[in-house]
């Protein structure tokens, strides 16, 4: 099991699919690459990750609220999440529960357990095997404000003057 994050979501309108981007947590050098793995979800199950990304609370329980209420009153909690598998499009994961010393898997769709994850803070892993098949690579570039061209240009709009854009 590699530990990952959400990255990103990229939430778009209907009928276009909407992306959870996930990145394995790992200790990348500068200029390396990294992976991402993305995962498309429907419109509404990416506005139920938004709200769980930006923890948001209404004065009513969301689904995934009731849900987490009724594991707390079970005594149990989300232990992790592990991205288990992917077939063509379509992966698939366990929401694993702890209610004392036990450990309860459940199959859920991803976006489902991530949005239950986040919620209570539990972490969250991909399978190996997934990652490698799954993931695309990904490259950390420096910061724009790093680059050798942008202190130029900035060297450049200190010595401009506006009598240099009228014509002659």
């Amino acid at each position: 099991m590699i530990p990952v994050k959400i990255q990103t979501l990229i939430v778009s309108g209907a009928p276009a699919p909407s992306i959870i981007v996930l990145q394995p947590i790992e200790k990348v050098p500068p200029q390396a690459n990294s992976r991402v793995v993305p995962i498309w979800v429907g419109v509404n199950e990416a506005t139920q990750m938004g709200i769980a990304l930006e923890e948001t609370r209404f004065s009513r329980p969301m689904t995934h609220d009731l849900f987490l209420d009724a594991l707390t009153n079970l005594d149990a909690r989300i232990d992790h999440v592990l991205i288990s598998d992917v077939l063509g499009p379509t992966f698939y994961s366990k929401l694993v529960l702890r209610q004392h010393d036990r450990l309860i898997e459940l199959d859920a769709r991803p976006s489902d357990a991530l949005a239950l994850a986040l919620r209570q803070k539990a972490p969250l892993y991909i399978d190996e095997d997934v990652l490698d098949r799954a993931s695309f690579p990904y490259v950390f570039k420096k910061s724009p404000l790093e680059e050798p061209e942008v202190d130029d240009f900035r060297k450049f709009l200190e010595d401009i003057a506006p009598e240099d854009f009228q014509g002659e």
